[in-house]
């Protein structure tokens, strides 16, 4: 696909925290001359508050409005507002073994501290026995229903 084709190309990926989504929406918009969007910077303050839930929900729904773009990250419920414009869905659906090393490999990020690390550890290892739209369970759901061209790896 030439750059001019993906003008209008618009791609969220979805999966485990560190299973290499961030990696992945990197390379592909590098590639693709895309804007990447990462939703954790969509949820959470840089000072690591979370953001009101209709906020993030805005910035979301201005992000998806645009022409091209790869969106990026685990919120299932903050994916759900880019799925209806997006023409692709990767779902990274890694075993916990590697998710559990790509969190360990890349440390602390937007200000985590080592408590926050663990808890990240904790809930991300929860992927497949929670059942919210952020889990292996809300992950699938978003897949089989979506409409658009689609892949799991």
């Amino acid at each position: 696909m030439s750059t001019r084709d993906a003008t209008a190309l618009r791609i969220a990926i979805i999966g485990n925290s560190g299973s290499g989504k961030s990696s992945l929406a990197a390379k592909a918009g590098s590639g693709l001359k895309l804007p990447v969007y990462d939703l954790d910077l969509l949820h959470w303050h840089a000072d690591g508050r979370k953001r009101e839930e209709a906020e993030a929900k805005i910035l979301v729904a201005e992000h998806a409005a645009g022409a091209a773009w790869i969106i990026e990250g685990v919120f299932g419920w903050l994916t759900e507002i880019a799925l209806p414009r997006a023409k692709a869905l990767v779902w990274l659906d890694l075993p916990w073994a590697e998710c559990r090393e790509g969190l360990l490999q890349r440390g602390a990020q937007h200000g985590e501290t080592e408590g926050d690390q663990a808890a990240l550890l904790a809930w991300a290892g929860d992927y497949w026995t929670r059942t919210s739209s952020s889990s292996f369970a809300g992950h699938l759901q978003l897949y089989e229903t979506f409409g658009g061209g689609k892949i799991r790896l």
